[in-house]
């Protein structure tokens, strides 16, 4: 297969690079800046992208391959750090730039390039750097700058190497996904197109190989990752499945007993039921700390799953529906980048687990698990559902979890999905749910005084969840989810949106 190889120097837009080489079905993946040279050749990578990082190259602890990336022989492309990269070591110089350069600028091209083949001549680019080039190496040539920026890219055409000081994989560079097909296609010479078809074949001869003649338990959320994964996984093994749901007490509105009737109706599929509601309150009470919340809802889920799988004597694989985004916002296994947040299958494990892993979508976008549902028959309706974070309704509720503030805040979360769905939106939004804030205020209803709790709303659009804008309503349709709100469920008394894109934010709020 062909790949196209991102080496990691810490920039938080490094999976987002990946991701747009994948939306142009190009393969790409991501491995840190200190991989060997004898593992890059083995994989024998079609291009290599340097990524962005916050670093100065010229720092004493700057991150700096441990060989020469440009005698491979491979197209390069730099991008921010990167291109500074490319100037460090290839006999330019980097230096702090007398303005700081962040957000939207011009780019305005000098020279003609493949590279910039259909991108116009003052295209949007997003800046974000505080060193500069100041001098470029022999052998280069700038083919482009902006405003502040003389040399905002340059070019080596002999040896295809190509650096640019913008950051073309974000949504607010406007021509730079053609940026990147330009590179990945014209200049790197990718052929090849990705298929769902050919990654459920050969994943699922992945898996009964790996499995032999044992079983697998599913650690079944009832989110579209995990029932892809089970139906994934039940046409590799067939009855070598054993799906599980947990009821952690923190699902959505009847969300257990619709899953239950979604597999009986749909996938002929058994799942044993655990109602774990009371084990998962009891430990998570008095705990506020969102963190401590993921690792307590982690370490318990693995627990019960450990006892569940006991009753089944041949079972020896634990299977989640672990994501490319859960891994890499988790912690930093390919590269330098910085945890944001722990996710409940990743940074929840024990050290020590009685189940091996099996992991079939750790590679994959939330898209792309979309694709292989709908390649696996999986109905539509159910693979276009929002996702649904494994820790639910915990980190949906801001502070103290209790029975009542999970009553108060599934009821508010299911008008909201009733209205945006009745309104026609629901398929316009990548994700929407309701947020129970710590905080009351005080309300006037039916001429009384009242001091209760208030509701966020949420609702973003994106792609895979690593940029995320903020969705805008109708005023008419926010109108009336508030005062069904209110209306309905005693003790909400104030509703308000959430207007903050990802980022800075995230999208979950813890």
């Amino acid at each position: 297969m062909e790949k196209i190889v991102i080496l990691d120097f810490g920039s938080q837009y490094t999976q987002i690079i990946a991701r747009k080489i994948r939306e142009l079905n190009v393969y790409a993946e991501i491995y840190p800046f200190s991989i060997d040279v004898d593992t890059i050749k083995a994989i024998s990578p079609k291009g290599i992208i340097l990524s962005g990082g916050p670093s100065s190259v010229y720092s004493e602890n700057a991150p700096i391959p441990k060989f020469d990336v440009f005698s491979l022989g491979v197209p390069v492309l730099g991008i921010c750090y990167g291109l500074q990269l490319i100037a460090y070591q290839l006999g330019g110089e980097v230096n702090k730039a007398a303005k700081r350069e962040y957000g939207r600028a011009n780019l305005i091209i000098d020279k003609a390039d493949s590279i910039f083949e259909g991108v116009s001549k003052n295209s949007q680019v997003w800046m974000s750097h505080g060193d500069s080039l100041t001098k470029i190496p022999d052998g280069f040539e700038i083919i482009a700058h902006t405003e502040n920026a003389p040399i905002a890219a340059i070019r080596n055409q002999e040896k295809k190497i190509y650096g640019v000081q913008f950051h073309p994989e974000v949504h607010h560079s406007l021509d730079g996904v053609k940026i990147l097909e330009n590179f990945v296609r014209q200049i790197c010479l990718c052929r090849e197109v990705l298929d769902m078809h050919s990654f459920v074949d050969s994943v699922i001869k992945k898996i009964q190989d790996e499995v032999g003649a044992s079983e697998v338990i599913c650690a079944l959320s009832g989110g579209v990752d995990s029932t892809v994964l089970a139906v994934l996984l039940s046409k590799a093994i067939g009855n070598k499945l054993h799906c599980i749901h947990i009821d952690t007490g923190l699902m959505r509105f009847q969300e257990s007993a619709k899953l239950m009737k979604l597999f009986k109706d749909y996938f002929n599929i058994s799942i044993d039921l655990v109602d774990a509601s009371d084990v998962f309150l009891s430990r998570l009470k008095g705990v506020t700390d969102p963190e401590q919340k993921r690792k307590i809802i982690g370490n318990t889920f693995i627990e019960l799953f450990e006892i569940e799988a006991k009753k089944f004597n041949n079972a020896k694989w634990l299977a989640q529906g672990t994501l490319y985004p859960d891994v890499i916002e988790s912690v930093s296994v390919k590269g330098p980048s910085a945890v944001i947040k722990s996710h409940h299958n990743v940074g929840g494990l024990p050290e020590k687990m009685g189940l091996k892993l099996i992991e079939p979508f750790r590679d994959l976008f939330k898209d792309e698990v979309r694709a292989v549902g709908r390649q696996l028959g999986v109905p539509e309706w159910f693979v276009r559902r929002h996702p649904f974070p494994g820790p639910g309704l915990a980190i949906r509720i801001i502070g103290e979890i209790s029975q009542e503030r999970i009553e108060i805040l599934q009821k508010a979360d299911d008008i909201y999905i009733q209205e945006i769905t009745e309104a026609g939106l629901y398929d316009k939004i990548w994700q929407a749910f309701a947020v129970l804030l710590p905080v009351q205020s005080v309300g006037v209803m039916g001429d009384e005084r009242t001091y209760e709790n208030v509701c966020a709303l949420r609702a973003v659009t994106s792609v895979d969840g690593m940029t995320a804008d903020w969705f805008q309503f109708p005023y008419d349709v926010l109108a009336k989810i508030s005062n069904r709100i209110i209306n309905e469920i005693q003790g909400i008394n104030r509703v308000v949106y959430d207007i903050t894109s990802k980022p800075p934010g995230t999208i979950e709020w813890e």
